[in-house]
């Protein structure tokens, strides 16, 4: 593509904040129960019908919502991939001071691991696990 061609991206006006996380599951009550038991979390709210809940994780909400909704917000919906296919684009990170505690705790509430902690050249004790739905998540202690 030559310079011409290119589009130019005004640098936006305003500026956004990232406000929840929402992860498309088949359901809902056992995703919330996962998380709690996975990483301690305490569940903040859940629609009576139990197509929407969340998580209480601090300043930026995980949610999650059932996956008959996501046709009804976007053509289609989204996409989960199989359980025996690559992770998708996305991951979610925790961090602790005990990365393999964290991942045993997580394993004991049905998620999978894909790699056990390693130490990074900067530091920091890294884990990777999946959730039961597919979704990625990094175990890891603060960066610094």
């Amino acid at each position: 593509m030559v310079a011409s061609q290119r589009k130019e991206h005004p640098v936006p006006a305003i500026t956004l904040n990232l406000s929840w996380i929402i992860v498309y599951v088949p359901e809902i009550d056992r995703a919330l129960s996962a998380y709690e038991a996975a990483f301690g979390l305490t569940r903040a709210f859940i629609t009576p019908d139990e197509t929407y809940g969340e998580l209480d994780t601090g300043s930026t909400t995980l949610a999650f919502a059932h996956d008959d909704l996501g046709p009804t917000n976007f053509p289609g919906g989204p996409q989960r991939p199989a359980l025996t296919d690559k992770p998708a684009n996305l991951e979610l990170a925790f961090t602790t001071d005990d990365v393999a505690a964290g991942v045993a705790q997580a394993v004991a509430a049905g998620f999978t691991v894909l790699s056990d902690p390693t130490e990074k050249p900067h530091g920091q004790t890294v884990a990777y696990v999946r959730d039961p739905w597919g979704t990625l998540i990094e175990i890891a202690t603060p960066i610094g």
